[in-house]
């Protein structure tokens, strides 16, 4: 049996696992790969190199290197499902592999729900990204869209709006423009707010560059634009748990301050949880945070 079984090998898990490993822990990360989202970045033809103070890729592979340098146990695959039993855990990978151990940390992340249109796989990360408050100040003067309508988008669509020239909201759904964000956007000058067309296609040459749209009488229109961004909606990945563990309205793990989840045992750290912002430097304090509660809690029982 381990003490520790951490899930998912993104900035919150990575961390979480050599913090545990510092505290002399027998632990067990798994995951489909490690690096999580930064594994993906964002191409732009007038770009190349983001230079930020700190770079949270940076801080994540320094860590992702340490781990794959030492010789710990790693397992790369997807997780199930988590159960509790008594005072510990059972953990089933969907290979059908049953781990045990005391405790738990869930860094699971989450999905971008996604248009499923004509050129979107393609022009992932050339142009077209799932994060623009990850990548707004790379368009400061440049015409940028951002596609849904959600609170995501309009924060998106906020924060564009401070650098970029012209930034174009493609909505299908207006109700949620009736909020003070949205009261704002429509008032903006650089801001066009596009409704009830679908979208029908993503087009471009090296890069994304345009969006093809058709309205309810099916006339197709098109938009330009040096960037992209869909923000629908972000999916935690808290299948493996959503029978017992407390989620909020958008099916985000509830955690403390200590990153304690209502399961005694049962952390969660990162984009999985509802804590604040999806950064991946958050991410990373919020893995240290999981892994020294984490301790805390199994200190008795070592």
């Amino acid at each position: 049996m381990y003490d520790l079984i951490i899930i998912g090998g993104g900035p919150a898990g990575l961390t979480a696992a050599i913090y545990a490993i510092r505290k002399r822990l027998n632990i067990l990360l798994i995951s489909k790969d490690l690096g999580g989202k930064t594994n993906y970045h964002l191409a732009l033809p007038w770009v190349e190199d983001y230079h930020q103070v700190i770079k949270g890729l940076e801080v994540v592979n320094k860590f992702r290197t340490e781990l794959e340098y030492l010789d710990f146990a790693r397992h790369i695959e997807a997780v199930e499902k988590v159960e509790k039993k008594d005072e510990h855990f059972v953990v089933t990978t969907k290979g059908g592999a049953v781990l045990e151990s005391k405790a738990v940390i869930l860094a699971t992340g989450t999905l971008q729900v996604r248009m499923n249109v004509p050129g979107e796989k393609e022009y992932t990360m050339k142009g077209l990204c799932y994060s623009a408050l990850s990548y707004a100040p790379l368009f400061i003067d440049k015409t940028v869209m951002v596609i849904g309508d959600a609170d995501l988008a309009l924060r998106s669509v906020g924060e564009l709006a401070t650098v970029a020239k012209e930034v174009i909201m493609i909505c299908t759904d207006d109700k949620n423009l009736d909020s003070p964000l949205g009261h704002k956007l429509q008032q903006a000058q650089n801001v066009k707010i596009v409704k009830g067309c679908e979208i029908v296609e993503v087009q471009g040459d090296e890069y994304a560059r345009k969006l093809i749209l058709k309205d309810k009488d099916g006339t197709i229109s098109e938009y330009t634009a040096d960037g992209m961004f869909v923000e629908k909606a972000l999916m935690p990945n808290n299948s493996m748990v959503i029978d017992f563990a407390l989620l909020d309205k958008q099916g985000r793990i509830v955690i403390d301050n200590a990153c304690r989840t209502n399961v005694p045992g049962l952390f969660a750290a990162g984009d999985v949880t509802n804590s604040y912002a999806e950064q991946v430097l958050v991410a990373v304090g919020e893995g240290a945070k999981a892994a020294l509660s984490a301790y805390d809690y199994l200190l008795p029982k070592l």
